[in-house]
């Protein structure tokens, strides 16, 4: 078996963990004016923690990419992740003259140098990963941040098992080009969702708020088109895209992480058909490590 089909399949086991984990688990207490930066998936997370925490009402949360991260704004804590504790600019931004006094890190690896540079750090080395591919560990990471902040994810457990067990719902060979939607927090989502088609099956594969998808995006969709939306749509929006011929999917409303487990599986079928290695996507190492 490939890493990434297990480290998929172990998802919900995962998340249960996190959801152990979460509510005793050393992040920034509700309240905390709180920075959230990481780069590619981590960036991701961060984007849909930080909406999700805001709708919560733990409090004002800013994602940035931790290349891009402003150095004039004021915060109570920052919190970075990297699945591998070695990501350069996340490195680099712990090291910068930042000025806020509280950092926080979540890693797969405790032994890392991400580990050292934070202030505090959780380590989920159950969650890591041998695939250059995220999956698991993203997914498990913002389970436990969503978790910490009060989030009910049972419904997310359950059916990212059901997603696991029963047949796709489409044959994503069949499309040309995959568009992926999101409203709040499962934004972040789709970003995240359309990534991994592009690094495990090399797919035209792009995400949108939702309601930004008709003002432009649109007229890109035809029949070799999957819509794939973590949500409910718009009923007009969804008529919109029905009227292009596209392939329009709307996974458990309920539970949109186990939309990504979705995504996750679509994007290793993609691959196979391609006869592609989803483990190892070219051009791609497991971290970013810039001399």
């Amino acid at each position: 078996m490939r890493a990434i089909d297990q480290e998929v399949a172990s998802q919900p086991d995962m998340w249960r963990r996190a959801i152990e984990l979460g509510p005793g688990a050393q992040l920034p207490e509700a309240g905390r004016r709180l920075a959230v930066a990481g780069c590619g998936t981590s960036l991701f997370i961060a984007q849909a923690y930080a909406a999700a925490r805001e709708a919560a009402g733990a409090g004002e949360t800013d994602a940035w990419p931790a290349s891009e991260f402003p150095r004039d704004r004021r915060y109570d804590a920052l919190l970075v992740l990297s699945r591998s504790g070695t990501t350069t600019e996340v490195l680099d931004l712990l090291r910068s003259d930042h000025g806020i006094p509280e950092t926080y890190a979540i890693t797969g690896v405790p032994a890392s140098p991400l580990a050292e540079l934070a202030g505090t750090t959780v380590a989920l080395p159950f969650a890591d990963e041998r695939s250059v591919v995220q999956t698991r560990f993203a997914t498990t990471a913002l389970v436990l941040l969503l978790a910490h902040a009060g989030v009910d994810l049972s419904a997310s457990v359950s059916a990212a098992e059901r997603v696991l067990t029963e047949p796709l719902p489409l044959d994503p060979a069949r499309f040309r080009r995959f568009q992926f939607l999101g409203t709040g927090w499962t934004v972040g989502l789709a970003s995240e969702a359309a990534l991994k088609l592009r690094e495990a099956a090399r797919a035209w594969a792009e995400s949108y708020p939702a309601m930004e998808y008709r003002h432009g995006p649109i007229s890109l969709a035809d029949p070799d088109t999957a819509v794939i939306a973590f949500g409910p749509l718009d009923p007009s929006l969804a008529e919109q895209i029905a009227a292009t011929g596209a392939t329009l999917l709307i996974p458990e409303p309920a539970a949109p992480l186990a939309a990504l487990t979705l995504a996750h599986r679509l994007a290793i079928a993609l691959a196979e058909a391609g006869d592609l290695d989803p483990d190892a996507p070219r051009n791609l190492t497991r971290s970013v490590v810039l001399s």
